[in-house]
């Protein structure tokens, strides 16, 4: 079992910037590959970014490249989002997810394990 605990939302002016932190609570950090989503109220969970296990490739999704940067810290146990120029439509519960044997790492089923969310709010 792997308890993920989300960080770091709030509300921000459109342009601004917020980091999220996912800490996980598990020894295998490292050999999960690790996701952020997002869900806006009225709509479907959709995939954000994921990053690989082991060397962390990164793979983001089109509305959200150039902007957001994923990362992790498997020292740390910790996975990171940091969002730049951020728009009002990037307003949602963000999760993290953890998977461990996910191919695209791009669908909600690959996950296993999910965080409780944190609310971002960036205002226009």
């Amino acid at each position: 079992q792997v308890q993920l605990v989300e960080s770091g939302g709030g509300l921000v002016q459109a342009g601004g910037s917020l980091r999220l932190s996912c800490a996980a609570s598990t020894r295998t950090f490292s050999n999960y590959a690790m996701g952020w989503f997002r869900q806006a109220p009225g709509k479907e969970r959709e995939f954000v970014a994921a990053i690989s296990w082991g060397i962390g490739i990164p793979n983001y999704a089109d509305s959200v490249k150039g902007r957001f940067t994923i990362s992790r810290d498997n020292a740390k146990n910790t996975l990171y989002l940091q969002m730049n120029s951020l728009k009002y439509e990037d307003t949602a519960v963000y999760y993290c997810a953890a998977s461990w044997q996910g191919r695209t790492l791009t669908t909600v089923g690959e996950y296993d394990y999910w965080g409780q969310g944190t609310q971002v709010t960036v205002s226009s």
